[in-house]
């Protein structure tokens, strides 16, 4: 799994776990900011995973 380079708002984790499920990444976005309602430890998580998952590969396209 690799954070998004396409699909980044803040830092693209929701974007590659997005790209990662084949899900829209509006609808990840989304669902991660309704369970910040929830109790529990989402924005940490969403933290460590800034940190720890690298981002996606850059593409280099040969013409």
């Amino acid at each position: 799994m690799y954070r998004s380079r396409e699909h980044k708002i803040i830092a693209g984790v929701c974007g590659g776990i997005a790209e990662r499920f084949g899900m829209p990444p509006t609808l990840v976005r989304l669902l991660f900011l309704l369970s910040c309602v929830l109790p529990g430890p989402q924005f940490v998580i969403y933290l460590i995973m800034w940190v720890a998952v690298p981002k996606a590969p850059e593409r280099h396209y040969q013409y």
